[in-house]
């Protein structure tokens, strides 16, 4: 029997790539659902080849243009669009992969809808892990990590009681090796081009400054429930190793494989079966030859570490971390800003936040968008810092 599914964010990196998975494996998924953001004419596309019942994008223009194009298909658009598909009895996973606090919304009324979540979405958790974990022990809903670290851990995982730290790897980004001049004067193109992972601008550029693996300690925490002080983030540039959890007896069990995203988006949509995937390249142990393990460098990459601050200090600065550098990212794609720009403004607002404990989602959507216009202030404020 099919798995009846829906993707949202389908024409972004993850999007795309988890069709490929569904295409490789075709006979075991139903696609009753697909969103996008702006780009009409790739989910035009992906209409006419998987023929979903609905289709959810940005804005109500978009969607009139879709519903003349295909008035089989029921057209969506907005945030209610997004919240009408998690609320679909038929749909059974849905994976989220929209970027950005976009996915928090649908994520909850998926839950609440007893959808399982394969979560893309990092921001999700980051900014609202306790209640979303909550929930979804609540509602007995399985939350399945896509991104790769986390998917690791996940499949290292056999008793949580008995782990001792839980290791989270990280290329090291495009400036692991640069001097702090050479980071001074990055350019955008430099940011972009990542080593090892072939992602949206956001998150490469969120990991060439190492935020990306500070986010993903906040969203290790609330996943695994796992106290701040037991994840390491250990630097790995060839990146073969996706993480690895440390038992209390000393053991230590590590997912390895090829620097692939269709891997574990493939191990979410099927779970708890494994099947012959797209990938056909397999890790080779003797090619890979040798394997290096660094710390990081906070001195370069302080953003790393006040991430780590901002998730032990709780309440709500962990939305004022996502939402400050998010605005200061955004400024340095439209080249308004310089690199090391995005750790100062983020910095600048966080250290004069005043955090709310307890917050409601109410409280959390409205302090994300209070951070945003007050980073957007400043960055026009202060011009190039």
């Amino acid at each position: 029997m099919k798995k009846k599914i829906a993707i949202l964010g389908s024409t972004g990196s993850i999007g795309t790539q988890a069709l490929e998975v569904i295409d490789k494996l075709n006979s075991d998924f139903e696609i009753i659902a697909l969103s996008a953001g702006s780009n009409v004419n790739l989910i035009a596309k992906q209409a006419e080849k998987y023929k979903p019942q609905i289709i959810s994008i940005s804005t109500k223009f978009d969607a009139e243009i879709l519903q003349k194009r295909f008035p089989q298909i029921k057209i969506l658009y907005g945030e209610e669009g997004l919240l009408e598909i998690c609320q679909n009895k038929d749909i059974e996973l849905i994976l989220v992969a929209v970027s950005g606090k976009a996915g928090l919304k649908p994520t909850i009324e998926a839950i609440r809808n007893r959808k399982d979540i394969a979560l893309a979405n990092k921001e999700t958790l980051v900014m609202a892990g306790e209640i979303v974990m909550k929930l979804a022990k609540e509602y007995n809903v399985k939350i399945l990590p896509v991104d790769s670290e986390h998917s690791a851990i996940f499949q290292c995982l056999s008793d949580r009681k008995d782990v001792n730290h839980i290791i989270i790897t990280s290329s090291g980004g495009p400036f692991r090796t640069a001097t702090r001049e050479e980071i001074e004067n990055a350019d955008l193109k430099s940011a972009l081009s990542h080593p090892r992972w072939n992602m949206g601008k956001k998150i490469t550029v969120d990991s060439a400054t190492l935020m990306n693996k500070g986010l993903e300690v906040i969203e290790a925490h609330h996943l695994f429930n796992i106290s701040y002080e037991n994840i390491k983030v250990v630097v790995h540039p060839q990146s073969y190793i996706h993480s690895a959890v440390e038992y209390k007896d000393g053991s230590i069990i590590a997912q390895i494989g090829i620097p692939s995203m269709h891997i574990p988006i493939q191990y979410a949509l099927t779970y708890p079966e494994r099947k012959e995937g797209i990938e056909t390249e397999s890790f080779d142990f003797i090619k890979a030859g040798k394997l290096e393990f660094f710390e990081p460098d906070h001195e370069k990459f302080p953003a790393l570490k006040l991430a780590f601050e901002a998730g032990k200090r709780g309440g709500t600065f962990s939305v004022c971390l996502n939402a400050a550098n998010e605005e200061a990212v955004f400024a340095f794609l439209e080249k308004q800003i310089k690199f090391t720009d995005i750790y100062k403004i983020t910095k600048n607002i966080f250290d004069s936040y005043k955090s709310i404990d307890n917050p409601t989602i109410n409280n959390i959507i409205e302090e994300d968008e209070k951070i945003r216009i007050m980073t957007k202030e400043y960055i026009k404020s202060k011009g190039n810092l």
